[in-house]
């Protein structure tokens, strides 16, 4: 047995535990045992296994209850069913509920070393298929793109046909949507992916420099301008050029860059010669642009130059389905940034972040998902490491935060079935000891009846 596992086994009887730790000590795993579900999953919570070895018969909370729990909280946990002789239909029902497999008491070391290898050689293959997976995706994906919902999916479809010509693409969305990451794209897959791709924020950059910026300038042309330099637009030659939140450039800047669209040439600040300019333009804004044009903001001209091709860009809000593939990518991101051992997001957590509004999008989600990992005391990320969510930063104000979203639940719940805490518990899919925990953390109060 090469490959070391952290291990909890879970039996009420201490014979059975510590035998069964100890033997998995000396193997080099790392061991942990419980007397009960509850303090089983107590401990699941602060640190998860890889593997459980649980008793089908234990007081209170039983084994397939247990299994249940696991599996629907953390779906990786493998579960072995410890079974006497007469409980083999419990034990193949635990089987259809998710067990990996189980084992008759009394077993021997053997009949344990044989389910041990099968286990290994399972996790070896699941590991083998995800990084199959993983590399495969790499492959086909769109630079760094995350999302396979019906908007993305067309998305994805338009960037190959989009890249295999030259017209100018207009990417439109709300600000942290990704329309940076889909202008790469395009750029990747056109013929102009061995050339330069230049970003530009035209909201970042004063409008006079804006203009030095782009077209470069002679020696002297202005206070500063100590030597000759080239623009981006010299620099680009042959590649494409991204000009984010293209809406908030001048009209001036919108007339000298419709030129250099029509003409193919720039003029450097300074200079009366002429310079012959390649590039392909992609532009993004997150303003309506038509209705700019509706108060002279934006003039019309240029307007329909830079949008040959329009891209919507969604919110993430009208993609909610993509938020548990971004939450697995950004927590492996992180996990591996910080070196630290973050590995899981409750299920429970990732509907609660589904139904938050995220009106700061991808890189809203990616922030808060970076934050917590760092502030993280536990392997598993829940509710309230994400409690810092505030609605305030969203237009849409009666969105609640998370935190207080699972404040309010539990209060109801304790409310409805009048503070039975068994019952609640039940109710919530949570533990005694963990309900306990939260009443004390948001210092829930029972209503005096009158």
């Amino acid at each position: 047995m090469d490959e070391k596992m952290r291990i909890m086994i879970v039996d009420d009887e201490e014979i059975v535990r510590e035998s069964l730790f100890h033997w998995f000590e000396k193997a080099g795993h790392a061991a942990d045992r419980a007397s009960s579900g509850l303090e089983a999953l107590e401990k699941q919570e602060t640190s998860p296994v890889d593997l459980m070895f649980v008793d089908i018969k234990m007081p209170g909370m039983d084994g397939i209850e247990l299994l249940e729990k696991v599996k629907a909280e953390y779906p990786d946990t493998v579960v072995i069913i410890i079974t006497a002789y007469g409980s083999i239909d419990s034990a193949i029902h635990a089987m259809k509920k998710g067990a990996a497999d189980y084992l008759l008491k009394p077993f021997k070391p053997e009949q344990l070393s044989l389910v041990m290898e099968k286990i290994t050689q399972q996790r070896r293959l699941t590991s083998e298929y995800n990084y199959l997976k993983g590399h495969l995706e790499k492959i086909t994906r769109f630079d760094n793109i995350i999302g396979r919902s019906a908007p993305m999916e067309e998305i994805f479809k338009l960037i190959p046909e989009v890249a295999a010509s030259d017209a100018s693409v207009l990417l439109t969305g709300e600000t942290g949507t990704g329309k940076e990451l889909i202008a790469k794209a395009i750029h990747a897959k056109s013929g102009r992916s061995h050339r330069p791709f230049i970003a530009i924020n035209c909201g970042a950059i004063p409008d006079t420099l804006l203009e030095s910026e782009l077209f470069g300038h002679q020696k002297g042309a202005f206070t500063g301008a100590i030597q000759a330099r080239k623009g981006f637009l010299e620099v680009v030659s042959g590649g494409t050029l991204f000009l984010d939140e293209v809406g908030e450039i001048s009209q001036k800047m919108q007339v000298d860059f419709l030129r250099v669209l029509e003409d193919k040439k720039i003029t450097h600040v300074g200079s009366t010669n002429s310079v012959e300019v390649d590039f392909r333009l992609v532009s993004a804004t997150r303003r309506d642009l038509e209705a700019a044009i509706g108060t002279g903001r934006f003039r019309e001209d240029f307007f329909y130059r830079i949008n040959v091709i329009q891209i919507p860009v969604p919110p993430l809000r009208q993609r909610r389905e993509d938020i548990p593939l971004l939450l697995s990518c950004f927590l492996e991101k992180y996990s591996q940034e910080t070196s630290k051992q973050v590995d899981h997001v409750s299920r429970g957590t990732v509907e609660e972040l589904k139904r938050y509004d995220w009106p700061g999008n991808v890189r809203e989600l990616e922030n808060a998902v970076e934050r917590a990992v760092v502030l993280s005391k536990s392997r598993t990320l829940r509710t309230e490491d994400f409690a810092f969510l505030q609605s305030s930063s969203s237009p849409r104000a009666e969105t609640p935060t998370l935190r207080a979203m699972e404040r309010a639940h539990i209060l109801n719940m304790l409310e409805k079935y009048d503070w039975n805490i068994t019952h609640a518990a039940k109710i919530l899919d949570i533990n005694r000891v963990t309900l306990h925990k939260k009443i004390k953390r948001y210092e829930l109060k029972r209503t005096p009846r009158p």
